[in-house]
């Protein structure tokens, strides 16, 4: 994930006194404002979980009030040890950071409304949906097990599932991003801007996985709707004759048969993004890009009309890094940056009043003597990094001989204390099953986000092939990138290459 803090506010209290809060975004987009207390009270509960020691140092409290200079600097520091805290898989796997999390957003959007439960839709492929009424501060995981109950999913499948928000485009659906653990669902579909549906899609990327999941009725049938879609969207390549046998077979319902087909096509279980600028073959050329079978596959159109395909394999990228350049103002000012302190309306939508750009550049080894970064340009870019980090997850845990965990078997322990803005607290028992019931009557539950073997790179990777600079250079007004080590690059035997 990668955290930021472009902006502020001033707030005023109930006695009319003001306050500074700091707006928090969660790669890229707007995701709570808080103040300097509430940050200090999760440092602490985190000293207590995960030991003061490893964690960074907090910023220093002021006796006095702070001049604009003071404050910015205060800024400043605060986005540099939130986004040092982000780089701990510890603490991105912790039940109280998400948890803080989530109630900081329900806070900031205020969308309980009073309300001890909401309604909420979630979508299958197909178009069904699946109503359920939920907690507003009720996390991804949480609902996901939800849903997949309501449908008779197995529980060995849950987690081959998630949830995804998809935004409606004319006729089509982009898929906006996969739901994370940090974040409620139903608050994070509420306030992004235009038609959004919350959809369950799989969450895998083996191939061979396809076998465990038809040999369940539930499961097949969610593979086929799947399926079915992407034929129609052009996300599988296909010729007349195919889709002539396919459509035989839809009609006679012959869903096993359908993806027996299906799965022997190119682009079959790839995720298609929509197109983006990249600079590879050279800067500026637009993009078709694919995730899928273990690769990102580009697409570009040349000149003369032809069409050029390369794959870049998960396996030869050393690492990846998203770097998030901070949103400009409406005035189009070209020296605005992460310096810049701004007031912020605190009822604007999660999708911000401001935009971002996404950049997504990973480390590629083109040839045994050969590394080079390539650049891509999306408003999906962190997508796309968590589909590689889906990639190179199966990868390790088929190494290591590690399985999908089950509901059953997720962990919650420890209590979390929320404080608000204005000086009260919500406090949460943590339990291993069911939600977890906060003292004064409100909700919430919290989970690990998972396993993912990944680690923040030190500023230069020690390797005899890259004589070069560790990262491409950054334009001025970008944030403070997040790095990924591919830890897949490392398994790598001279037959790969």
């Amino acid at each position: 994930m990668h955290f930021s803090i472009p902006d502020t506010q001033e707030c005023k209290e109930d006695n009319g006194s003001t306050y500074v809060a700091y707006n928090i975004h969660i790669n890229g987009v707007f995701h709570c404002t808080m103040r300097y207390r509430q940050l200090h009270s999760l440092h602490e509960q985190l000293k207590k979980d995960l030991g003061g020691s490893t964690l960074p140092p907090f910023p220093p409290k002021k006796l006095l009030p702070l001049s604009p200079t003071q404050t910015e600097e205060r800024r400043a520091t605060l986005e540099k040890y939130i986004l040092q805290l982000s780089q701990d898989p510890r603490v991105l796997n912790n039940d109280v950071f998400n948890g803080f999390l989530v109630f900081a957003q329900n806070e900031t959007q205020r969308a309980g409304g009073g309300q001890d439960e909401v309604p909420i839709d979630i979508y299958l492929t197909s178009g069904q949906k699946v109503t359920l009424t939920i907690p507003a501060t009720l996390q991804t995981d949480d609902l996901l097990e939800k849903v997949c109950s309501q449908i008779h999913l197995p529980n060995e499948m849950v987690y081959y599932f998630a949830l995804y928000l998809v935004k409606k485009d004319g006729n089509d659906l982009v898929v906006v991003k996969r739901l994370q653990d940090f974040e409620s669902p139903y608050i994070s579909q509420r306030y992004m801007k235009g038609h959004h549906r919350i959809v369950l899609r799989k969450n895998y990327w083996d191939p061979s996985i396809d076998q465990q999941v038809m040999s369940d009725r539930v499961g097949l049938n969610l593979l086929y709707m799947q399926t079915v879609q992407d034929v129609e969207r052009g996300w599988v390549l296909t010729n007349h004759e195919i889709q002539r046998q396919l459509a035989a077979l839809q009609a006679k319902g012959a869903k096993k048969e359908y993806l027996e087909l299906a799965r022997t096509l190119k682009y079959y279980g790839y995720l298609q993004f929509q197109p983006c600028i990249c600079d590879f073959p050279k800067p500026g050329t637009s993009v078709l890009i694919s995730a899928g079978n273990k690769e990102l596959n580009f697409r570009i159109e040349c000149e003369d009309g032809s069409l050029k395909e390369g794959n870049f394999k998960v396996t030869r990228m050393r690492c990846w890094r998203i770097t998030v350049q901070q949103p400009v103002e409406a005035s189009g000012s070209e020296n605005t940056s992460s310096s810049t302190t701004t007031t912020r309306d605190s009822s604007s939508s999660s999708e911000g009043t401001r935009q971002v750009n996404l950049e997504l550049s990973f480390e590629y080894l083109m040839s045994r003597e050969e590394m080079r970064w390539v650049r891509v340009i999306s408003p999906q870019a962190v997508l796309m990094s968590l589909c590689l980090q889906g990639m190179v997850h199966e990868l390790l845990s088929h190494k290591r001989g590690h399985r999908v965990k089950t509901p059953n078997e997720r962990v919650r322990k420890g209590s979390l204390s929320y404080v608000r803005r204005d000086g009260s607290s919500t406090h949460v028992t943590l339990n291993h099953t069911g939600e977890n019931l906060p003292q004064d009557g409100s909700s919430s539950s919290q989970s690990p986000i998972g396993e993912l073997s990944l680690r923040r790179l030190s500023e230069r990777l020690s390797d005899p092939l890259d004589n070069r600079p560790s990262s491409p250079a950054r334009p001025n007004g970008r944030a403070e990138p997040t790095t990924v080590k591919n830890d897949a690059f490392n398994i790598l035997g001279d037959e790969n290459l």
